[in-house]
């Protein structure tokens, strides 16, 4: 009896043992399972983000190949319309807008850019100060227009940089004007450009940022009149269309820079989006159909 007594416990405390040992296994094993299955997840997000990319990119050439088409009846045109097509597994969505439709910040007037900030929301008093502001920066003098700002104002705004008095090299840089934010930059991006070919934004191209800040023109109208011409069949002229003073759209040969964007959408759900603004180049041997002005891609998402 005492004998068999601390066998009995022994092999108890094996048992226990035992089952310890068998517990620990079984959450070693599933760790490494679960470490296995997320890489795997990973790997393959990693390769259709990549898929995906690259097929975005396929419908960025697609649509410089589609511009160069010297058929006007089939040409692709940059008026915002989109073309969607099959590329390999992903299913892509490409949208062109000719930067002559967009409102050039270094040569608009005071008028359209208050008119601009105004169909964003801006009340009249600010709007007309940010218009000054904008002007300031790109003239090449020191002096501040009535309701602008030059080096004084900035300094005394406690800001390390002055008006560069020079045109604007991106976009992006007027967010550096006085009164400017990245809320309201936001809003007007959209319908501004540094590569438009006069003042006033081309209506036949204008993106709905670009359309609402000319006179007369509502939101309203803005939507009948991008539905209406993106009905109208390539190399056709776009005829009965006109802004609300009568001035008829004009679909003339626009410019020669683009904004690209394209999107590629795998069936997994997976997504990737190019945003660029490229300008076709002449024909020449040897040489590069476009140039890249601007290169933005989203974050790939499902």
């Amino acid at each position: 009896m005492t004998v068999a007594a601390p066998r009995r416990r022994q092999r108890g405390v094996a048992l226990i043992l035992v089952i310890w040992v068998i517990a620990l296994m079984t959450v070693l094993l599933g760790s490494f399972a679960l470490i296995a299955r997320t890489e795997n997840f990973e790997a393959r997000h990693l390769f259709d983000g990549t898929t995906a990319r690259y097929a975005a990119e396929a419908g960025l050439e697609r649509a410089v190949y589609e511009l160069r088409n010297p058929d006007p009846a089939t040409r692709w045109v940059g008026d915002g319309r989109p073309y969607e097509f099959d590329f390999d597994n992903a299913h892509l969505r490409v949208e062109i807008t000719d930067e002559s439709g967009k409102i050039d910040i270094n040569t608009a007037d005071e008028t359209l850019l208050q008119a601009l900030f105004v169909s964003v929301g801006v009340d009249a008093e600010r709007a007309a100060a940010l218009a000054d502001a904008v002007i300031d920066w790109r003239d090449p003098d020191d002096l501040p227009r009535p309701h602008g700002a030059e080096a004084n104002e900035y300094r005394a705004a406690g800001l390390a940089y002055v008006p560069r008095n020079a045109p604007f090299q991106t976009t992006s840089e007027v967010q550096q004007v006085l009164g400017m934010n990245y809320e309201l930059y936001s809003r007007i991006e959209p319908a501004i450009t540094i590569y438009g070919s006069g003042g006033q934004p081309n209506a036949a191209y204008a993106p709905l940022e670009a359309l609402r800040a000319l006179p007369g023109m509502s939101e309203e109208l803005a939507r009948q009149l991008i539905e209406a011409r993106q009905q109208v069949p390539p190399g056709q002229p776009l005829a009965g269309l006109t802004l609300p003073d009568g001035t008829p759209v004009v679909a003339n040969a626009g410019g020669n820079t683009y904004t690209i964007r394209s999107r590629a959408t795998l069936a997994s759900g997976v997504r990737a989006v190019i945003d660029a603004s490229v300008r076709l180049a002449g024909v020449s041997a040897g040489g590069r159909p476009y140039t890249v002005l601007r290169w933005r891609d989203d974050e790939v998402s499902r």
